[in-house]
């Protein structure tokens, strides 16, 4: 291949726009980093940062006592029964995530000429003109926003004025001076309510004067000022004086002690951050564009490489404490869409999904602490909605609560069960990668098989569990409501749960089976589409963003073309069927990755084009959720490295699909260091002639081996390398 891609990207002007900021985090604090050296702006966040809300209406509606009468009426052909299955209560937004201030550094220099850039290899941002520099990084290690600025004069303060701050904001100030320099900071306490945040910035100045300017300092003459930052949400009053003895403990005693901290800091981001890359051969012209120009070449593979480093390196950033965001782990505004929070039913999932082929553990362990942490709100869940034993989880969450309390008539999410399994879903992937089963995992497997066995208890004709009521996240029958019968996730995700649970717990595997093998098959309507229902009567509503109904083909593997040929082709056909709605970046890389699974390369390779013509991507390669940059969202920038991987590489514990969807675009390139449910690393390298993988297997054990050729045996044995070259495809 070609010389390596690059990993990072740049712009030769400033950004004046939070939505176009360069983006550094360590999955705790992160950092918007935008302006230029005159006048530096670095947006401080934490993934903690929620305002206090809910109230009266913040726990799940208690409806179980109604239940069998609603179940009653939705068999008996009352279709829009589950409309009027609420406690009465208006729409309630989950507690919503904002940023906590800006630190403002305003330098004296006139320069114009500025380059902005950042390394994905160490999370670094940077911006440089003549006369001055400024360095930007979220350190892993030590927990802590890093900022060094070189430039003679200086004016430095922490701002909480961003846009949407709501009034009633009670607001404090302080600066003191240090041996060092100085300390900065400022106290927030939300409106009626005992909670705050309070960020401390701890100036150290190399050289110069620093002087007092309340609310903040002022420097001159300095060879370098570093600035080191943390945020923290509190009740009562907070430890300003520890937090400061914390900060001033990160300095080394050198002249630039910021280089110290960012080895400590590259040693664990560098190396979780390359253990998977992609090179598609690009040409080295394209790939030396700043992003804003490349974004302007769809068709290039520069582009892809570069979108798939970039989505690697934010979903990498952002995961820690919590995964993911709709918003990733940054925001400029207190009005995030959706409140910034977490939706479960398809955009989380999207985002994480790609994480354990890409070796991202990160990725995994942030997601299985914030399910094992939910757990018990998942079990309130079932208990008050559904009378039931076991979890449900929300299909909305701020990530402090997992209560389902986010629901309206026209959107039941309250009724909707599959959650928990599709959460559990890449935690099942990681630990088949690793050969190793998570105890939390096994416990909220055994939940979600509980609440099954003691939710599927009405039944059909044929004697068959009924799911009812039933949700298809968002969509509804074309001649009915929201809530109605065996949606195809529900049985889809019902089947998958009990059998895994069944698998992680041997002592109860024959009843959860049997339990799993009762449940209705799919349905192939009379377009000769998987049904969205499987019950019948129910008609498809097409022209929909979401691909619930898909569930069995991606992410499970219940549906392929294989094992069930006639499901896989009903399947296609609902792929070819449906209309793409209001043009969401999810709901494209979503018809990509089914389309993947199916291979169906060009189908696959249409969706992928829709999300690089549709300006998705700001300059700073965060995406938004619908074209033309609007609504600042990561669903987009964190999902496409995954549909890249499947379209190249897919794996069960059994089998491994080989260049199953590879577009007309990427004619050639290098695939490194994915990882597989049985228990191999893979390199790939393909082009129009031939394709070469080395695998190394951790464990021996017989796969099927499926390419454009066909399928036969493999045989792996633990430690020991295979080169396999394979022909045209």
């Amino acid at each position: 291949m070609s010389r390596a891609p690059v990993h990072g990207t740049w712009e030769p002007a400033p950004a004046a726009r939070w939505e176009d900021a360069f983006l550094t985090g360590n999955g705790h604090h992160g950092a918007l980093v935008f302006g230029d050296p005159n006048d530096e702006r670095v947006v401080v966040t934490h993934h903690t940062l929620v305002r206090p809300g809910g109230g009266e209406y913040a726990r799940p509606p208690r409806l179980a006592a109604g239940l069998p009468a609603l179940q009653d009426r939705l068999l008996a052909g009352d279709l829009t029964a589950a409309e009027g299955f609420t406690d009465g209560r208006p729409l309630q937004w989950v507690q919503p995530f904002h940023p906590a201030f800006e630190i403002r550094v305003r330098a004296g220099g006139r320069g114009r000429d500025t380059r902005r850039a950042v390394d994905f290899t160490s999370g670094e941002a940077t911006a440089v003109r003549a006369d001055a520099a400024g360095r930007v990084f979220v350190s892993r290690a030590d927990d802590v926003i890093v900022h060094e600025v070189t430039a003679g004069d200086l004016d430095i303060r922490q701002d909480h004025r961003l846009p949407g701050a709501p009034a009633g904001l009670r607001v404090g100030h302080g600066a003191l001076l240090t041996p060092e320099g100085a300390l900065l900071s400022l106290r927030v306490r939300y409106p009626d309510s005992d909670r705050a945040y309070t960020g401390v910035t701890f100036v150290a100045v190399s050289g110069g004067r620093t002087e007092l300017v309340p609310p903040g300092v002022r420097v001159t003459g300095a060879r370098s000022v570093l600035l080191l930052t943390r945020v923290r949400r509190h009740t009562g009053e907070a430890d300003v004086v520890t937090e400061t003895r914390l900060l001033q403990g990160l300095l080394d005693g050198t002249e630039r002690p910021y280089d110290s901290l960012l080895a400590r800091h590259v040693d664990l981001h560098r190396t979780a951050y390359l253990r998977v890359t992609l090179d598609l051969g690009a040409d080295p012209a394209e790939r030396a564009l700043p992003g804003s120009e490349l974004l302007k070449r769809p068709h290039s593979p520069a582009l892809l490489e570069r979108l798939f480093a970039a989505g690697r390196y934010h979903l990498l950033s952002s995961s820690g404490l919590l995964p993911p965001r709709l918003t990733g782990l940054w925001t400029g505004d207190w009005n995030t869409a959706w409140s910034g929070a977490f939706t479960t039913n398809a955009n989380l999932n999207l985002q994480t999904a790609g994480a354990p082929a890409a070796a991202l553990p990160e990725v995994t362990e942030a997601l299985a602490a914030f399910v094992a942490r939910q757990l018990p709100d998942w079990r309130t869940n079932a208990r008050a909605i559904f009378g039931a034993r076991g979890a449900v989880a929300p299909a909305h969450t701020d990530g402090e609560s997992g209560l389902s309390y986010h629901f309206s008539r026209e959107y039941p999410l309250h009724l909707w069960t599959a959650g928990a399994d599709w959460l559990l879903k890449p935690l099942v992937d990681h630990d088949e990668i690793r050969g190793e089963r998570d105890p939390r995992t096994a416990a909220a497997l055994a939940e979600a098989a509980l609440f099954y066995e003691d939710f599927l208890t009405r039944t059909d004709a044929a004697g068959r569990p009924v799911v009812v009521p039933s949700y298809s996240p968002e969509n509804r029958p074309r001649n009915g409501s929201w809530g109605a019968i065996n949606a195809a996730m529900d049985l889809s995700a019902a089947r998958h749960a009990l059998r895994t649970a069944a698998r992680y717990h041997p002592e109860h595997a024959d009843r959860w089976r049997a339990l799993a093998d009762r449940l209705p098959p799919h349905r192939i309507n009379a377009d000769g589409a998987l049904a969205e229902w499987a019950w019948p009567g129910l008609d498809d509503t097409y022209d929909h963003r979401h691909l619930s109904h898909l569930y069995g083909v991606w992410p499970l593997e219940e549906i392929d073309p294989y094992d069930t040929p006639r499901l896989a082709a009903a399947a296609r056909r609902a792929l070819a069927l449906r209309g793409t709605e209001n043009d969401s970046a999810h709901g494209h890389l979503h018809h990509a990755l089914v389309a993947a699974r199916l291979g169906d390369r060009e189908r696959a390779a249409d969706a992928l084009r829709r999300v690089l013509r549709g300006d998705f991507f700001h300059a700073s390669l965060m995406s938004a959720h619908y074209p033309r940059r609007d609504v600042y969202n990561a669903d987009a920038a964190h999902t496409l490295p995954g549909v890249l991987t499947e379209m190249l590489v897919q794996s069960t514990p059994d089998r491994l699909v080989l260049l199953p969807a590879v577009p007309d675009t990427c004619p050639r390139g290098r695939l490194r260091g994915v990882r597989t449910r049985f228990g191999a690393e893979i390199d790939l390298t393909w082009d129009p002639r031939r394709a070469t993988v080395v695998l190394r297997p951790g464990r021996t054990h017989r796969i099927a081996l499926r390419t454009s050729s066909g399928t036969e045996p493999l045989d792996l044995v633990a430690g020991e390398d295979r080169v396999l070259t394979l022909g045209a495809r």
